[in-house]
């Protein structure tokens, strides 16, 4: 049976007169979008205790401490904001007149456009909320980037975002998936995505994390999801911003494990290429879905289940998991280019290379348009692919970029690309490690 989806306006009341519901609204970056939705659905004075928005940096500083990072849009500031307006609610308010309610604290920090419109439109949003009278509390905590390129759109999105979080901690919390999809309700597509959810708490003890944020993916909310090696969900941006990244691309259902020893070999060919500590250089392995997102008109929940225990597999290699979208490797390079990484290597078998440069891969027609479109989303001055060799199984001949098969058409251009070494050959291996393709 489909869920029935209220308008905002009707969610905001159905909280407001809810007689259990109180708490707090703290904003700061953005105004306050959110509790304006709670003020104009009416009868707000049955939900909202307070309403604060610390915009100048010297006030949020006193009330919730200053941050040693200096970003005032991060996970630590909303954690901060959570627990300290969550912290006041309960010790003002203890007389019978709120021994029936259940408290919350909402809290949202956000970046929108700026005039000149040189930054990255994104923020933390998140609520602290009892599911049951005098109950322990609960977490939701979500990653947004808002996409308009309208500074109204994007303070419209976010108050819709906040009624939507709040209407789900109350009515949705114990259906985790139904919980996610409603987050965008209301919302046109296109105006956010949400890369990284996070919950704690009792009602969420059979939630599983990585399900929940694969399935960010799987509704199209988001277009990867990152696992550090002890199988917790990382923000992104926060986990790659500027570092030197080298990627090892995967299957979806790839029977065999990854080719460790290569891919290790081509960890020591992109650093000793780029000069990248082990302090600064993020490895990872993806583990592709886009794959099976072409196949399912909807990804089913045994998929996610795979996906999960497949992300939990390679994290216990001591690994950070990447769970994309990204069907082809350009469309990779251009995700982690938002980043402003220092330097990005994508490991890949030789063979993949070939089909690259292989015209009957593409539309006869429009294969030079296809294939440069490829080249200059790939490529950049800091983007290189480190190619691991493979066994030709009819000649048993090792294959490298220096004979692999490509099209005569496209030779030229796959000279320039390894005469300048955007395309590098991984040395020294081991024959017994090279697989037979």
């Amino acid at each position: 049976m489909a869920r029935e989806i209220y308008e905002t306006k009707r969610k905001a009341l159905k909280i407001n007169l809810n007689a259990d519901i109180y708490g707090t609204f703290a904003e700061i970056g953005a105004g306050q979008e959110v509790a304006r939705n709670f003020f104009e659905a009416g009868a707000a004075s049955g939900t909202i205790a307070k309403t604060i928005s610390a915009y100048d940096m010297a006030f949020s500083d006193a009330i919730y401490g200053a941050e040693e990072s200096g970003r005032y849009v991060s996970r630590t500031r909303l954690t901060k904001m959570l627990e300290h307006e969550y912290s006041l609610l309960a010790e003002r308010l203890q007389s019978e007149k709120y021994s029936h309610k259940k408290f919350f604290a909402f809290a949202d920090t956000v970046t929108t456009l700026n005039f000149t419109k040189t930054n990255e439109p994104h923020g933390w949003i998140g609520i602290r909320f009892q599911h049951e009278i005098d109950g322990p509390t609960n977490d939701i905590i979500i990653h947004v980037r808002l996409l308009d390129s309208d500074t109204r759109l994007q303070s419209k999105v976010l108050g819709i975002l906040g009624v939507n979080l709040v209407f789900a901690a109350y009515y949705l919390a114990e259906n985790p998936q139904t919980m996610i999809e409603s987050l965008v309700d209301n919302l046109s597509v296109g105006s956010v995505e949400i890369d990284l959810v996070k919950v704690t708490g009792p009602v969420f003890a059979d939630a599983n994390e990585r399900l929940l944020n694969l399935y960010l993916i799987a509704k199209g909310f988001a277009r990867a999801a990152i696992f550090k090696p002890n199988s917790k969900a990382a923000q992104i941006k926060d986990y790659l911003y500027k570092k030197n990244i080298i990627i090892l691309r995967t299957k979806y259902r790839q029977k065999s494990n990854p080719n460790f020893d290569l891919f290790n070999l081509a960890v020591d060919e992109f650093r000793k290429n780029t000069g990248a500590s082990a302090e600064d250089t993020v490895v990872l392995i993806e583990v592709l879905m886009g794959n099976v997102l072409d196949e399912n008109t909807r990804i089913t929940d045994e998929d996610l289940i795979y996906f999960a225990e497949r992300a939990e597999y390679l994290c216990a290699t001591g690994n950070n998991i990447l769970v994309s979208n990204f069907r082809r490797n350009n469309h990779l390079a251009e995700f982690v280019q938002t980043f402003k990484p220092k330097n990005v290597g994508i490991a890949t078998n030789v063979s993949n290379i070939k089909n690259i440069f292989n015209s009957d891969n593409y539309n006869k027609s429009n294969y030079t348009n296809e294939l440069l479109s490829y080249i200059s989303g790939m490529f950049s001055k800091n983007v290189k692919l480190y190619a691991y060799p493979y066994m030709d199984r009819k000649t048993n001949e090792i294959i490298t970029t220096h004979n692999v098969p490509v099209s005569p058409e496209a030779k030229p251009l796959f000279d320039f690309l390894t005469a300048n070494r955007y395309i590098i050959d991984v040395d020294n291996y081991d024959e017994k490690y090279v697989k037979t393709v």
